[in-house]
């Protein structure tokens, strides 16, 4: 099951509106808009949602070794990073995640950031929450998969270039994932293209 690349043309959520105000930088109860301002906001929301086209690729690959300094997966494609050793302790397998929003928000964003720079952030913010949510979306389809034989994910996830998970394992996780058939590039420094795309690494645990 997810043995190979599986690739979701077409993912589906709502914007997650909590996630987005806190991005934009509101905080519960200290942030006040008027009536005018939630209105204007929630169009905007709408609108950046109609420019993403979410797409998503999984895979699972059994853990072959987890020590202190880093994993190594059953193709013995190693990732050097004790905190992800740290996190995957205990899994049997990995699963390899990536999700992009696609490039029709980005053009807009770069339309509207010279004339309406507020409305540029809101789509920004948009854009790169729904891009998270499509990864809570692919861990919740998996995870229901794997319970019916017995194994779950773990519930953190981690991303190449965050803590020492360097961005150069980027490339292992793009081929992989085969992240070209959903439309992201990479470039030679390991950006992911379009910028609202993201990978991350979730632990396969067995149940006892």
């Amino acid at each position: 099951m997810y043995h190979v690349p599986i690739h979701f043309p077409n993912i589906r959520v709502r914007p997650p509106e909590r996630a987005i105000y806190a991005r934009l930088g509101f905080r519960r109860g200290l942030t006040t808009i008027n009536r005018a301002e939630q209105e204007t906001m929630a169009r905007t929301i709408e609108d950046a949602a109609g420019f993403v086209a979410l797409k998503g690729a999984v895979r699972i690959m059994t853990l072959k070794r987890v020590e202190d300094s880093g994993i190594t997966l059953e193709d013995g494609t190693v990732f050097p990073s004790s905190s992800l050793a740290g996190m995957l302790a205990g899994s049997t397998g990995v699963l390899l995640m990536g999700a992009t929003a696609g490039p029709a928000v980005m053009e807009a964003i770069a339309a509207c950031s010279a004339e309406n720079l507020a409305r540029a952030v809101v789509l920004d913010a948009v854009a790169s929450e729904m891009t998270d949510a499509a990864l809570d979306w692919i861990m919740d389809f998996v995870g229901q998969d794997l319970l019916r034989n017995a194994q779950r994910l773990t519930r953190k996830r981690f991303s190449a270039g965050y803590g020492d998970f360097s961005l150069e394992n980027q490339l292992a996780i793009y081929d992989l994932l085969q992240l070209g058939m959903i439309g992201i590039s990479l470039t030679p420094v390991r950006i992911l293209i379009p910028e609202k795309s993201v990978t991350a690494v979730a632990g396969v645990l067995t149940l006892t």
